[in-house]
């Protein structure tokens, strides 16, 4: 079961390397088995080409390591935080990519602009506050958590799979590891359009309800009508 789990993780993280998303060896893929409690995550630092699925990290829900020789990632904390908090998730991707980036660090949320959004955002990308002098100074890695954690407090992280931490960078989920990937190439794709319409109409107010609805609930939910019917 671990062997799968790491090479879907391994997978994910290559994702985001062919997606365009990580430069060098930025931003990082993990994945989680809820029957075990147990997460598989990309090492540190280690270069993308070079990644093995031996390489990855398996590490229990508080973050003691069961398997592997090399460090973990430096977000784990925040991975970690994230499954213990959201159950439904089981898959978490990091990133720097440029456009969800740049809302983070401009402390803006996404609007929904457009039924592209719509199809994988029930709103806009929210963003976080900001980190205070005692968190960045503790735990920063786990603060980080928490402070996503606080902004879902009246959101549904199913519903919405994706935040940008302000002043950092964006971070996405999913049902599996590669779910979240998809999510966060998703994720990239809004923040660029999104730039774009700002910039084109900085007074847009985005889509109505009525077409948000329409266009999350077609994909999501229990009427969901895109896509085939699974066979059984």
């Amino acid at each position: 079961m671990l062997d799968a789990l790491r090479a879907e993780v391994l997978e994910a993280n290559l994702e985001l390397v062919r997606r365009g998303l990580v430069l060098y060896t930025f931003g990082n893929a993990s994945g989680i088995d809820r029957e075990t409690g147990l997460a598989a995550i990309k090492p540190s630092g280690v270069p993308y080409e070079k990644m093995k699925p031996g390489d990855l990290v398996i590490t229990d829900l508080e973050g003691r390591i069961v398997e592997g020789e090399l460090r973990p990632s430096s977000d784990l904390g925040t991975h970690l935080l994230l499954y213990r908090e959201f159950p439904s998730i089981g898959g978490v991707v990091h990133t720097h990519s440029e456009y969800a980036t740049a809302w983070a660090q401009a402390g803006r949320e996404i609007p929904v602009y457009g039924t592209t959004h719509a199809d994988y955002f029930y709103g806009p990308v929210p963003v976080t506050e900001e980190l205070t002098d005692d968190e960045i100074g503790g735990d920063y890695v786990l603060n980080t958590g928490h402070a996503i954690v606080r902004r879902f407090r009246d959101l549904d992280p199913a519903a919405v799979p994706g935040v940008l931490v302000r002043g950092h960078a964006p971070f996405a989920w999913g049902k599996t590891a590669m779910d979240a990937a998809h999510n966060a190439v998703v994720l990239e794709a809004v923040a660029r359009m999104g730039y774009y319409t700002a910039t084109l109409n900085a007074s847009g107010e985005g889509v109505s309800q009525a077409l948000l609805d329409r266009h999350y609930f077609r994909k999501h939910g229990a009427k969901a009508t895109y896509g085939q019917k699974s066979r059984d």
